[in-house]
């Protein structure tokens, strides 16, 4: 039997006809999607979505130039087909190929596939294969928007959502979070069995809420969201919308039970300064934009899982004060280290800080238990693969509540895992960048941060350096002056 390893390895070798064709990685996966969407749709029994005469086999009956004609006139009509959620997985598509020939070999190799064992082993599946092979894939450059599925489904199990809960995720990506949010409630229901028919309903229609700013990004999150069953609100376009939310479309979210995302990283190009009146603290930090919005957006109790680079656990001035209103709403009560390397985007140093929306409004954090996977730790990368065997160490330090609030042990400083008090915090001006072990480990020279997150990184120390020069500079000046026969 084809495992969905092997069918993902067959689809991606199809690359080489899109390449012949001139076509680029990054329109790749889009293109695929589009057919394969319309492929899986007939294996899943799910057709009656699409109009009678725009399917799998009206397509495939063809060839050659009638062929590709038929498709362009496919795309088009299946953007304005009456069922929404159709209708906005195909918006605006249109396809890359310019020759027929490259068109009936991709139909071709897709109908060819084994999709006896595709049905068996999960439709979705097979197409998140084909998602997370692009983002492992150099070429394609989609790495450093795409989370590791091992740490996905570990900050997933950590969480424990659960059913009849509101699950967001504000920077939606291909939808891989919210997706594995389903999975996990599925597998602890009997695929939803043991709920109600309204409760089943909710947790497939209303659950689940994404926003994502990017068209294509948005198309693909959507078909990856229907092919695992999460269909969001009956009559509208799906689960994932498409948007900014550090724009009013965020402000008007409803607040969640639980959040779980990886905003962008990086001085992200374009979009301006975030238009949110509802946040405290200004920014052009975009990272620090999402974390207001994120503790801003749980309804108290809620948890949030969320991975951000190292500059925010430091930077200074705004920085300092998220991070200390951050402390006050909720309980910070851990933060993940993890290796570098584990993004594809070479360099990018990140963290996943695992917090609950308190009750009242301040002094929700006694202490922050800080666990370090980055030092000795290897160069992670398609050489040594980050696995869910890596993070079993954490999984176990953190213990089987989801707020935190297992037993754990400080291992002192030659251990991983350590507690730091909010009085020790408050010491270091809450900088959360808190690093004890000396890093042995050899360093891959290919590793080295992209110029981009290299230069936010530097600056971002430089401004916290000068802003403790300034400090000083005013203790000293403020500081009364002995003197000179006194002194004597």
């Amino acid at each position: 039997m084809t495992t969905t390893r092997d069918s993902v390895a067959r689809l991606w070798s199809l690359c080489d006809v899109l390449r012949d064709d001139g076509t680029s990685y990054q329109h790749y996966v889009t293109e695929l999607a589009q057919l394969l969407f319309l492929k899986m749709a007939k294996e899943a029994g799910q057709e009656e979505a699409l109009p009678k005469g725009l399917r799998w086999d009206d397509l495939k009956a063809r060839s050659g130039a009638a062929q590709y004609g038929f498709y362009q006139q496919l795309l088009l009509a299946l953007g304005r087909a009456p069922h929404r959620r159709v209708s906005a997985i195909y918006a605006n598509a249109r396809t890359a190929l310019r020759q027929p020939k490259h068109l009936e070999q991709l139909v071709d190799g897709i109908d060819a596939l084994d999709w006896f064992s595709a049905r068996e082993d999960g439709l979705g599946n097979l197409y998140e294969g084909l998602l997370e092979k692009n983002a492992t894939d150099i070429k394609s450059g989609a790495g450093q928007y795409f989370t590791p599925r091992a740490l996905i489904n570990t900050m997933v199990a950590l969480v424990q959502p659960r059913p009849g809960e509101r699950i967001q995720d504000p920077a939606a990506g291909t939808g891989g979070f919210l997706v594995a949010a389903h999975e996990h409630i599925k597998a602890r229901t009997r695929d939803l069995r043991d709920l109600g028919e309204k409760e089943a309903t909710w947790q497939r229609e209303q659950a689940y809420t994404g926003v994502e700013l990017v068209p294509e990004t948005q198309r693909l999150a959507l078909m990856n969201c229907l092919l695992h069953g999460l269909e969001g609100p009956r009559g509208g376009e799906g689960a994932i919308q498409l948007g900014d939310s550090l724009s009013g479309l965020g402000a008007s979210l409803p607040r969640a039970h639980v959040i779980l995302t990886n905003p962008p990283f990086g001085t992200k190009k374009g979009g301006g300064r975030p238009t949110r009146e509802d946040l405290t603290h200004s920014t052009s930090n975009k990272q620090l934009v999402f974390l207001q919005h994120i503790y801003r957006g749980l309804a108290p109790g809620g948890r949030a899982a969320v991975v951000l680079p190292d500059n925010v656990l430091f930077e200074d001035g705004v920085g300092q004060k998220v991070r200390t209103e951050l402390m006050d709403l909720c309980d910070l009560h851990t933060l993940l280290r993890l290796p570098t390397g584990i993004f594809y985007a070479q360099g990018v140093k990140t963290n996943v800080l695992f917090f609950t929306r308190g009750e009242q409004d301040t002094g929700n954090t006694k202490a922050v238990w800080v666990y370090d996977l980055r030092a000795n730790m290897p160069n992670f990368g398609k050489r040594t693969p980050f696995s869910s065997e890596t993070l079993k160490p954490f999984v176990a330090a953190y213990g089987t509540d989801p707020h935190g609030k297992s037993p754990r042990e400080d291992e002192g400083e030659s251990g991983r895992f350590r507690e730091f008090t909010r009085e020790e915090l408050s010491k270091r001006h809450d900088n959360l960048d808190i690093a004890w072990l000396k890093d042995h480990g050899q360093h891959d020279p290919e590793a080295l941060p992209d110029p981009e997150a290299l230069s936010a990184e530097i600056e971002a120390e430089l401004q916290s350096a000068l802003r403790e020069i300034q400090a000083l500079t005013r203790l000293l000046t403020e500081a009364p002056v002995e003197d000179d026969e006194e002194a004597a």
